[in-house]
């Protein structure tokens, strides 16, 4: 059973620690759900890679942060987010290498916390799954319906100052490596989230598509989680994987 441990007062300010049986990796993997940043959806969604990455020698924390219409939104989500992140220096775990793993919603999350200049625990890489990377297009192309304009608050041209800080895309080449896996079959949030983002990325990032659709690659007996779960001895050391 993994520890619970709180970040912070709020009810959804938590994470679940699973430690492997075995220590093998160093380091922790840090899991950020998706659900568009939605109330609806939570941290359940990330147990099951929290519980296979266990089961293969990895420490995982499985983080809960404020969603939309529970305390949530801009900045509340993100703020979470680094607080759950810079946390784990309080944890008797080895916070000198941390990769960021999210998925859709979570994937943008794990990206941008990639990003912050002052973190207590620095990220050494990220890795977005299906992530939506290209706040703006998304938001003017509806992905998710309203979910991005719900996260922050605002359309695009309402409120540009909060897209620039929010916006992956808006802040590459990123200090870390990013991975991004995406299959091109995704009809929740499209590929081009994540060619787009790789492209103005540079070197910094790469994608490797994937098969299957949105869902498929947090499911940990699919062949999309199983190529980001080996890519994380590389990662969690600061490197992109080897083609």
């Amino acid at each position: 059973m993994p520890a619970v441990s709180s970040y912070g007062p709020e009810a959804a300010q938590f994470g679940e620690l699973y430690r492997p049986g075995t220590p093998v990796h160093a380091g922790v993997v840090v899991i950020l759900h998706g659900g568009f940043w939605r109330a609806r959806y939570d941290l359940d969604l990330g147990r099951p890679l929290a519980a296979d990455l266990a089961a293969h020698g990895f420490t995982a924390w499985n983080v809960e942060y404020r969603r939309v219409a529970a305390g949530g939104g801009w900045p509340q989500t993100v703020d979470d987010v680094s607080a759950a992140i810079d946390h784990l220096a309080t944890l008797e775990v080895d916070s000198s290498r941390v990769v960021a793993v999210g998925h859709s919603a979570g994937g943008h999350l794990a990206v941008w916390a990639a990003g912050r200049p002052d973190a207590r625990v620095p990220l050494a890489a990220a890795v977005s799954q299906a992530g939506v990377l290209d706040l703006e297009v998304a938001a003017r192309t509806g992905v998710g319906q309203a979910a991005v304009p719900d996260l922050l608050g605002a359309e695009p041209d309402d409120a540009p100052e909060r897209y620039t800080q929010a916006d992956p895309i808006r802040h590459v080449p990123p200090p870390v490596p990013v991975l991004c896996v995406h299959a091109r079959a995704d009809d929740t949030v499209p590929y081009s989230q994540s060619v787009a983002y790789v492209a103005a990325a540079g070197d910094r990032a790469v994608l490797r598509e994937v098969p299957g659709d949105h869902f498929t690659v947090i499911d940990p007996t699919h062949e999309s989680w199983r190529f980001v779960r080996d890519a994380l001895p590389d990662l969690l050391g600061g490197r992109l994987p080897p083609d």
